[in-house]
């Protein structure tokens, strides 16, 4: 992974792959586990007007819950000497070394279909990835989804399953980066309480480039969640 290392410390798309960002739309959702963010990509995608876009990925396909993944559906799955490959011809949006095992990036070749199509191109990724974005195309629009309330949220977490103690810290950690942020005011907010509501106001935000909207109640719903996930990871310790 040192090579992998070496050119991602100071990568930069190829002015080839800039031509193609531009006069695109891409939109970014983050959300905490069970925030909603890929069922609202989904019914946007079942407009026709969206194209989600997939990742390449160096790692194998997993089973999850007795499901294999497919090729195209949850990653592009490539080799390493592929992604290194384009990597260095700067035919990546952006792309990052998970676990110093794997890497993982949005490949210019999926933005140029769903340019080519005239389609908005939408994805879900964690907090660095919108950030890792912005300076290459400073008009993404990055957007974070949040629940209406702490118990409401804890309760779409449970229904999704059992998980460990670990890795329920693990998440509910990153889920309260993601709230402090919304808190703080760096992106446009979307309490996801009634799906379509929802789907609605991030589809009007991808069209528009605008939020219609006052962000005080967002806020507070966002501090809130500060305060019960802090006040839930004490209990945890």
């Amino acid at each position: 992974m040192a090579e992998f290392r070496s050119v991602l410390q100071d990568y930069k798309p190829s002015e080839a792959a800039r031509q193609v960002l531009r006069n695109m739309k891409l939109v970014l959702l983050t959300a905490p586990t069970a925030g909603g963010r890929n069922t609202i990509i989904d019914q946007l995608v079942q407009t026709g007007d969206y194209q989600f876009i997939v990742s390449d990925t160096t790692r194998q396909p997993r089973i999850n819950k007795g499901i294999p993944e497919q090729n195209g559906r949850e990653y592009w799955f490539r080799t390493e000497e592929e992604v290194l490959r384009d990597l260095k011809r700067g035919l990546y949006l952006e792309a990052e070394l998970i676990h110093s095992q794997q890497v993982s990036g949005i490949s210019i070749r999926v933005l140029e279909e769903a340019k080519s199509h005239d389609k908005i191109a939408i994805n879900e990724v964690d907090m660095q990835g919108i950030s890792n974005v912005l300076p290459v195309k400073p008009d993404t629009i990055g957007i974070l989804i949040l629940p209406p309330s702490f118990d409401t949220w804890l309760h779409r977490v449970d229904s999704r399953g059992e998980i460990s103690v670990e890795e329920r810290r693990r998440r509910f950690t990153t889920a309260l980066e993601i709230f402090a942020m919304a808190r703080d005011g760096k992106y446009p907010v979307i309490i996801n309480d009634v799906l379509q509501d929802a789907v609605h106001k991030v589809d009007s935000l991808a069209r528009s480039g605008e939020l219609l909207e006052d962000q005080t109640e967002a806020r507070k719903v966002a501090t809130q969640l500060c305060i019960d996930t802090k006040s839930y990871l004490q209990q945890l310790s």
